[in-house]
């Protein structure tokens, strides 16, 4: 029989039920973090184009909520790259500036994907905060509920944390390259399985980083609710990788976005040692100075 395994950190996630009742705790702050991306796969110069959710958001949101513009407040717009994290300094004030800080708990959420919501929450985690949650199932589960939304714009008066960053977190290509075929490192790809073998040219040249495994991030969710999957059934997944408590994980994906569900997930597990890559495959690929690791296709007329 298989051993129940629960979340290391459940203070880290709630229900929509749990936040219900507590819409009238004025501690209590949420963010809408929702973002979309459109693939242009037909471009080889760039994968996607960025639309944010504010849009949506001022059409419908969970009641207080504010909104979270990943991309304009939290990414360094100087960079090459879409979500690139600002250095510490300028991350800690643009939080603080949007309310987020003691005394309050901030709740996180997204409409299209928990990935977003994860983005966001190792953003504020490797700062050194610690009140923070996401909402499993997000806007979609809270709609399913039946829950009330609001329209409009809502925003919060700044607030104020002891920022203590951890450098350690979100890492370039040089320790990512560093980490290739290092003992007891796993390199993680959060890709889809077509991306990590090699069958899709979005971000440049086509495969992934030489050596790396693929758990592609929508494996970690209930397929039909997109909550995330059941802790045992989650383990059990990264225990066929070889993945253990002990084991250093070098997460990446195509933007530093999807990774960092997979290293959310990890952490709940209880694995500590967890590096995200954080420009991923939209840097890696263009990059010709770097290796890169495709599966060869088995040739039919091989087969007979």
């Amino acid at each position: 029989m298989m051993e129940h395994i629960k979340w290391k950190y459940p203070e880290a996630i709630v229900t929509c039920e749990w936040l219900k009742h507590r819409l009238a705790d004025e501690n209590i702050r949420i963010f809408d973090c929702t973002t979309y991306l459109h693939y242009t796969d037909e471009d080889p110069l760039k994968p996607y184009d960025v639309e944010s959710g504010l849009k949506d958001y001022k059409e419908g949101h969970i009641p207080n909520a504010a909104f979270c513009d990943l991309q304009g407040q939290l990414s360094n717009n100087e960079s090459p790259f879409n979500f690139t994290i600002p250095d510490h300094n300028t991350l800690a004030k643009n939080f603080q500036a949007m309310g987020v800080g003691d005394p309050f708990h901030i709740i996180l959420y997204s409409t299209n994907a928990v990935q977003w919501t994860t983005r966001v929450w190792w953003l504020i985690f490797i700062l050194g905060f610690r009140k923070v949650s996401i909402l499993d199932g997000g806007l979609k589960e809270w709609q399913r509920l039946g829950y009330n939304l609001e329209t409009g714009e809502n925003s919060y008066k700044p607030a104020n944390f002891e920022s203590n960053p951890d450098s350690n977190v979100f890492v370039g290509k040089e320790r990512t390259q560093d980490s290739i075929n290092t003992e007891n490192c796993i390199i993680l790809n959060a890709l889809t399985s077509d991306l990590h073998r090699g069958e899709n040219s979005r971000y440049g040249r086509p495969g992934r980083i030489p050596g790396s495994t693929n758990i592609p991030f929508h494996e970690l969710l209930e397929e039909n609710t997109h909550k995330l999957l059941d802790p045992t059934k989650a383990q059990a997944i990264f225990e066929q990788k070889n993945i253990e408590k002990k084991t250093r994980v070098l997460n990446y994906c195509g933007g530093g976005i999807a990774a960092t569900l997979n290293a959310f997930v990890l952490r709940q597990l209880g694995v500590e040692n967890l590096e995200i890559y954080d420009n991923s495959m939209s840097e890696w690929a263009k990059d010709n100075s770097l290796p890169i690791e495709i599966t060869k296709k088995v040739s039919t007329s091989l087969l007979h």
